[in-house]
C-alpha cells in the first residue's frame, strides 16, 4: 500500500456518470492534499508531543514514572476531540483519579494478576460511568495500577499532576491556534 493509494479517492465502477473533460494528469492534487494533511495535522502533533515530553521530563527529574501509557493516550483525545465530552477537564482528571481509586481498590482485595487488572478496568469504566465522567484511557490507568503496584502515596499525586498538566496543554494548544475549536467546552 502507498501514500497515493491512502490518499485518493477513487469512484467505484459504474458509480460516477462519464465526464466530458479531460481528466487531470495523473497525480496532479495528490501531493497537495498530502500537503494539506501533513500542515493540519502539524499543531496538534506539536502539542501532544510538546505535553508528553514535558511529562518525561518531569519524571527524569524526579525519578519517578510520570508518563504513562493512558495519558499519552488521554493527550490524543484531549487534543484531536478537545471539543468531546470525554476530553474536558472534569472528565479527564476525575476519570484517571477513578481508575487509580479502582485499581488500589481491587488490589486490597486480590493480587496484582492480569484477571484483577481486567477487574479494575471494569471497575473504573463502571465508576466513570456513573459519575458522568466516561473517560476511556482511565481504564488503562486501572490497569497500570494493578500491574505495576505503585506506591499510592507518590502515584495518586502524580497522576494529579500528570493530568492537569494534559488539560493545561490543551489549554494552550487551543490559545495558539485561532482556527482551533476553544478548549474547554466547560470546566467542570
Amino acid at each position: 500500500m502507498d501514500l497515493d493509494s491512502v490518499l485518493t479517492r477513487r469512484p467505484l465502477p459504474g458509480l460516477q456518470a462519464p465526464r466530458d473533460d479531460a481528466p487531470p494528469p495523473e497525480g496532479a492534487g495528490r501531493l497537495r492534499r498530502a500537503r494539506t494533511a501533513v500542515v493540519a495535522a502539524l499543531p496538534g502533533t506539536g502539542a501532544v508531543a510538546a505535553v508528553l515530553l514535558a511529562l518525561a521530563a518531569v519524571g527524569a527529574m524526579i525519578s519517578e514514572p510520570v508518563l504513562i501509557p493512558s495519558l499519552a493516550a488521554s493527550a490524543a483525545v484531549l487534543h484531536y476531540t478537545p471539543t468531546l465530552p470525554t476530553a474536558q477537564p472534569r472528565t479527564v482528571v476525575v476519570a484517571h483519579l477513578l481508575g487509580a481509586a479502582a485499581g488500589y481498590a481491587v488490589l486490597a482485595t486480590a493480587p496484582s494478576s492480569p484477571w484483577s487488572a481486567a477487574l479494575a478496568a471494569g471497575l473504573t469504566f463502571a465508576a466513570t460511568s456513573l459519575t458522568r465522567t466516561p473517560h476511556s484511557p482511565a481504564c488503562a490507568t486501572a490497569v497500570v495500577v494493578v500491574l505495576q503496584t505503585p506506591a499510592p502515596a507518590r502515584f495518586v499525586p502524580l497522576l494529579l499532576c500528570a493530568t492537569v498538566m494534559l488539560v493545561l496543554g490543551g489549554l494552550a494548544a487551543s490559545r495558539l491556534r485561532r482556527e482551533a475549536p476553544r478548549y474547554p467546552v466547560r470546566w467542570w
